[in-house]
């Protein structure tokens, strides 16, 4: 299953890496129990995805999981002590960074081994895997009238458009009330044309109040927008008020619609796909199965000149020297380690989030111990290729290959922040079993173990857990997320598709003050 592992057959754990001091569990095991390969006895019980001493360890020594620090014992722990949040204690340590040190340029595959899907040709040269109408409020005060415009457009009217995946409104919280210039409404600029342009939305309509800071004109003027038959703007203010403007909204989408049902999907290359990686929801089999086993997918589809965007700042502190490591270049490098500064000395000095070390209650639930265990896992979700770019927060992506963006832990936020900068697909690898969706942009879920892909399998697309269970290995999983990226691109419907998830997940990063 995994390169440089010990497995022990009878009692399911598993050494990662030769370096490594601790052992995993892969299933529920009593205390006494005689790890035989190892020569453990476990002093107590275990669930599946623990940690287990190999050794003693001495009190403030480094922890090693996959040959990588994720910790310090927080007293001596004797050999057989199984690890928890309690005994393993995050702190500060030196990272070697070695800028490019194992960047390897791609190798790209032949001509004729290239790989296809079938996605939706857009005027600007991008190709979408979804064909949706968006309804774009540029403030809170039209959310309202954004919804009614698309619910509007019940299942039964839509059928009369089987090219058209259906008519979504994107509304927030803000647009008024905050700065008027600089960063917080240039990145809300950034993420409203982002959804408007985006390579899954054959036509936009804009909804704005009238008196807002983040006026429509102002924004158009921000992202080069331009009125055109698929692009339309409502102003409530100047049309007469919520009725009228809901009325007006109706006529334009329906002029929409029948232009976008005559769109149909042709084949395109790989180069124009592009996946958003997330994880949440995270649990020890992240590292174990799901995350590399997208990472080898994400290596694929960046042999055949794709794209993929891994993001979540604070989720790969404590491994970013591995991902700086791996830049194109050294100012691709350093831009990724001003991101990861700015995180520590502005955001989170002495606040109470997982960045300075403490991961959320589920993830502790799922034997992970601090954040250098769950960065881990995340940042495996980047397969190996080169870093070749680092993008700020909903900025377009243009750079083919594995490029990082900049973006918060919390997945609506991150996801916004990748779907706007470009995504046309997104990859979500969960422990403990989030439930999310990402209109106008399909989500694929992937299980880390079978108990959690069989028991919410209603929300669940792909079961990593089968390597787990010793059923495939890291390289074959990746290579049916691979294919599965493909299906999905070409129309195949995500599992969070046919529960119509994604309607309320369009969720801006807010910085800056509000007042």
């Amino acid at each position: 299953m995994y390169q440089n592992q010990t497995y022990e057959e009878h009692s399911k754990s598993i050494i990662l890496n030769n370096l490594d001091n601790i052992i995993i569990a892969l299933d529920n095991m009593k205390a006494g129990q005689y790890l035989k390969n190892f020569d453990v006895i476990l002093d107590s019980p275990i669930l599946s995805g623990q940690k287990i001493a190999r050794v003693n360890i001495s009190k403030d020594s480094p922890i090693y999981k996959y040959g990588t620090i994720i910790g310090f014992a927080d007293s001596n722990i004797v050999k057989g002590q199984v690890l928890t949040n309690s005994n393993v204690v995050f702190k500060e340590f030196i990272r070697d960074h070695k800028y490019c040190s194992k960047y390897q340029p791609t190798r790209f595959v032949n001509a004729s081994s290239e790989r296809k899907f079938l996605g939706y040709k857009r005027p600007d040269g991008n190709v979408g895997t979804r064909n949706f109408i968006a309804v774009v409020s540029t403030v809170n005060c039209s959310a309202t009238v954004v919804h009614e415009i698309a619910a509007y457009f019940t299942n039964e009217i839509l059928k009369n458009y089987p090219n058209v995946d259906g008519v979504a409104a994107f509304s927030h919280s803000t647009g008024c009330g905050m700065e008027l210039s600089g960063e917080p409404m240039d990145l809300l600029h950034r993420t409203l044309g982002g959804y408007i342009n985006h390579p899954n939305v054959a036509s936009s309509l804009v909804v704005g109040l009238g008196c807002e800071r983040c006026q429509v004109g102002g924004l158009f003027t921000n992202q080069g927008l331009h009125e055109s038959s698929n692009l339309k703007t409502l102003v409530m203010q100047d049309n007469g008020g919520t009725s009228a403007t809901i009325k007006a909204g109706i006529k334009y989408v329906e002029e929409m619609l029948d232009k976008a049902n005559k769109i149909q999907r042709k084949e395109a290359p790989l180069s124009y796909l592009m996946v958003g990686l997330q994880c949440g929801g995270s649990d020890a089999f992240s590292s174990l199965s799901a995350n590399p086993s997208l990472g080898k997918a994400v290596d694929i589809l960046v042999s055949h000149g794709g794209t993929a965007i891994l993001s979540e700042t604070p989720e790969i502190y404590g491994v970013e020297n591995s991902l700086t490591a791996r830049a194109v270049s050294v100012s691709v490098a350093e831009k990724l380690m001003d991101k990861v500064t700015w995180w520590k000395e502005v955001y989170s000095v002495g606040r109470d989030v997982q960045i300075n070390g403490i991961v959320s209650p589920g993830n502790q639930k799922g034997g992970l111990a601090n954040i250098l265990e769950k960065s881990l896992g995340s940042a495996m979700k980047g397969g190996t290729s080169g870093l070749m770019e680092v993008y700020n927060y909903a900025e377009k992506v243009t750079k083919k290959g594995f490029v990082f963006m900049d973006t918060p832990g919390f997945d609506p936020v991150s996801a916004t922040g990748q779907i706007a900068g470009g995504a046309n697909l997104v990859a979500f690898t969960t422990g403990r079993g989030s439930c999310f969706g990402a209109k106008p942009t399909p989500s694929i879920k992937l299980a880390t173990n079978t108990n959690l892909y069989n028991k919410m399998n209603e929300d669940m697309d792909i079961n990593c857990g089968l390597v787990i269970d010793g059923k495939k290995n890291i390289e074959e999983m990746g290579a049916e997320i691979f294919e599965e990226f493909i299906s999905f691109a070409s129309g195949r419907k995500t599992k969070s598709e046919i529960l119509n998830l994604g309607r309320h997940e369009f969720a801006p990063w807010q910085i800056g003050i509000t007042g």
